[in-house]
């Protein structure tokens, strides 16, 4: 009962912002009518209530005010997809907060007026023909084209441009000053969504489970609606283009067969030879000629009217009166068959009638009809023709494309964000919200397990469809007062303790490996562990500093800290007389104990080869810190002679950590060193020996570093 008192309250407050849009906006023009203003104001209604309430009420008022005045005036309804774009753009602009600050005012404009203005301009110059200075800006798409600068169409542009840009910027004050004015209770009241569940953060909710999704769902919906729509624009646009072309040829033919008749009925055919003998001085030559005359000045459409004698030698001129641009022909002048009539001319000789003819030659695209005009005796004696002009016919296509594209991408528009819109609400967000509430709940305890049950119940998802189903599905209680979430809840803890068991485990198992290592070596003592804990320190303020964030993974961490213990195992393999020697090495002896990096990589090497690809990403990084933990970021190291950031990052890191132990720790040739010293000779170091990246997170963490040498000091 209440979910249904809350739609129907939001569908009121929607209709009523709805009709205070409406009325907005059909004020605005009457008043820009009214004081005959170089405006249109027939927005602000439509941009306001995008602001307010959203998307959807932005888009109702938005299409329906081109719908009322499309009553008076047709033409309008095909600036309906300026509209909805602009009220699109006006909800979108709102949800980021635009409208509260004056520095993004002049985007919210300039896009405005790139809208109405720009594409508007294009659309403008499309539906009236390609003419130059129509509309409210024509004054000064004049003004701007007699300075000689700008062509016609950018002159046109221009004014339409400056024109909105003074429309749309008393539009977005006035949204902007509302929006200021109003309390944030009322503004709270026009919001429209169509929250199907308990109301989330969408901000929050993204961000969370960005990094869980690969592709959203979203925008499949906005691909499949798209290209739907896009079919089916070009299969119905194509066809109705056809059909609107074969039609206007159809009707100039008809046209062209209803002036033939009129020519041929005004010429008497007994008299043609005596026309072609004695031309302007036959009687009744002058009046013929009159009425073919008069007929080309009655339509803008015809071309030529005219009378030839067809002979094999070619067209003998009969009547051939002038035009504004061509002087006619003289009786008797004989003019070679057009390309277009070589098919025809057998049928031409033998005095039949033809079909109309089309033509794109010297004259344009022209229809002609050549018909026989036939003496007393039944005899061909001439053939009366008509030209017509067809150039308008693709002018007229043109316009006819531009409003058929015009009104589906307002339907487009509409269609899409309405699709977005319900897919987001009763799809997207139900599904997200379920998924980040059973990712973020832990199920480590009994209250844990309660709180994640009763976090899934807060939801009151209640789509009415299969994602309801779902849901249902998941709180659902069982006979013996378990819930499916529960009971999956207590499969997961189960599952969550082996883990740590297994987890407990390796890591004791790399610990007795080391211990291993350090009892052949007498200088190592409390060496593995605490080099473990500088890593961990070292990469925990790398993150805090911001530096290698990507590769810096709770995982990667965790792997590296566990296997620190083992960059040292290839120790094993050498000798005791070389590992334990107290005095300097020789260089034979210093190349047999490099050889510990490399050992140590191919013992780990065996061990990965032993377990899955899936559970050994921290035998990885054990191989990487073996093999690697002695090369340099200036590529004097070894194994390999790396240099930089081609050094696996762990590597790297423990090469720092491995360092300041071997300095600070006694050793029975040395003393070691005081923590100030030490740390001096690592900074000393940054950009030859060590990443300086990774040489700052140390400094930066010198307490945490202080406290793990002072607690192992006592052990070594």
């Amino acid at each position: 009962m209440v979910k249904k008192q809350a739609d129907a309250s939001s569908k009121t407050y929607l209709l009523l912002l709805s009709c205070i849009g409406l009325l907005i906006n059909i004020l605005g023009v009457k008043i820009a009518l009214a004081f005959d203003l170089p405006l249109y104001l027939d927005n602000i209604g439509s941009a306001l209530a995008a602001a307010l309430g959203g998307f959807i009420p932005g888009i109702i008022v938005g299409f329906f005010t081109n719908l009322i005045n499309g009553i008076g005036d047709y033409t309008t309804t095909y600036y309906g997809s300026l509209t909805v774009l602009i009220a699109i753009c006006s909800a979108y602009f709102a949800g980021r907060g635009f409208y509260k600050r004056l520095r993004t005012l002049p985007i919210i404009i300039i896009v405005f007026a790139m809208i109405g203005g720009g594409l508007g301009s294009l659309l403008t110059w499309v539906l009236y023909g390609f003419d130059f200075g129509t509309g409210i800006s024509a004054g000064l798409a004049r003004s701007i084209y007699s300075g000689g600068v700008f062509s016609m169409f950018w002159s046109q542009f221009t004014a339409d441009m400056l024109i909105d840009l003074l429309d749309k910027t008393i539009t977005v004050a006035i949204v902007a000053l509302v929006i200021r004015l109003l309390p944030d209770s009322v503004k709270h009241v026009f919001e429209f969504s169509g929250w199907q569940q308990k109301p989330l953060s969408i901000k929050d909710m993204t961000r969370k489970l960005k990094s869980r999704s690969r592709k959203s769902l979203r925008w499949k919906v906005v691909f499949v609606v798209t290209g739907a729509m896009l079919i089916t624009a070009v299969v119905v646009t194509t066809i109705s283009f056809v059909h609107f072309r074969n039609a206007s040829i159809e009707e100039q033919e008809t046209f062209a067969q209803g002036v033939v008749k009129v020519v041929k009925d005004a010429v008497d055919a007994d008299r043609i030879n005596e026309y072609l003998e004695k031309g302007d001085s036959a009687p009744g030559y002058a009046e013929t000629e009159a009425v073919l005359k008069s007929l080309m000045d009655s339509s803008e459409y015809i071309s030529y009217c005219y009378v030839y004698r067809i002979k094999e030698d070619g067209c003998h001129v009969v009547f051939d009166p002038d035009t504004d641009d061509l002087p006619g022909e003289d009786p008797g002048t004989v003019i070679p068959f057009d390309d277009a009539f070589e098919k025809y001319l057998p049928q031409l000789f033998n005095g039949e009638k033809i079909p109309p003819v089309t033509s794109n030659e010297t004259y344009g695209w022209l229809l002609t009809i050549y018909d026989p005009i036939y003496d007393s005796s039944g005899k061909c004696q001439a053939y009366a023709a008509v030209d017509i002009d067809m150039g308008h016919i693709a002018k007229n296509g043109y316009q006819f494309l531009a409003r058929v594209i015009s009104l589906f991408f307002a339907f487009f528009v509409i269609i899409v964000t309405i699709a977005i819109w319900l897919a987001e609400y009763y799809v997207i967000l139900p599904i997200n919200s379920m998924a980040l509430v059973t990712g973020q709940s832990s199920f480590d305890s009994e209250e844990a397990r309660a709180e994640a049950v009763r976090q899934i119940e807060e939801l009151d998802i209640h789509t009415d469809d299969e994602i309801e189903n779902l849901y249902k599905t998941i709180v659902k209680n069982t006979n013996d007062m378990s819930s499916t979430a529960e009971s999956m809840a207590l499969f997961i803890a189960q599952m969550q303790r082996q883990s740590e068991q297994i987890g407990k485990l390796q890591n004791g198992m790399i610990m007795v490996l080391a211990d291993m290592v350090e009892s052949r070596d007498q200088n190592t003592g409390e060496h593995v562990r605490k080099t473990a804990a500088y890593t961990g320190v070292i990469m925990r303020q790398l993150r805090r500093d911001h530096v290698y964030e990507d590769q810096l993974t709770d995982e990667f961490i965790e792997d590296v800290v566990n296997s620190a213990p083992l960059h040292d195992v290839g120790k094993i393999q050498v000798p005791d007389a070389i590992l334990n020697k107290p005095g300097k090495l020789t260089d034979e002896e210093f190349a047999i104990m490099k050889t510990h990096t490399t050992a140590g990589s191919d013992i780990i090497t065996s061990a990965i080869d032993m377990v899955s690809e899936d559970n050994s990403g921290y035998l990885q990084e054990a191989r990487n810190l073996a093999h690697f933990h002695h090369e340099r970021w200036d590529g004097r190291g070894y194994p390999d002679g790396l240099s930089g950031e081609n050094i696996p990052l762990s590597a790297r890191i423990m090469a720092v950590a491995d360092v300041f132990d071997a300095l600070v720790s006694k050793r029975s040739y040395k003393d070691g060193f005081p923590f100030e010293k030490a740390m001096a000779i690592i900074v000393e170091e940054r950009g030859t020996h060590f990443d300086p990246n990774i040489v700052d997170a140390f400094v930066h963490a010198e307490d945490e570093v202080r406290t793990i040498m002072q607690t192992h000091m006592g052990r070594d």
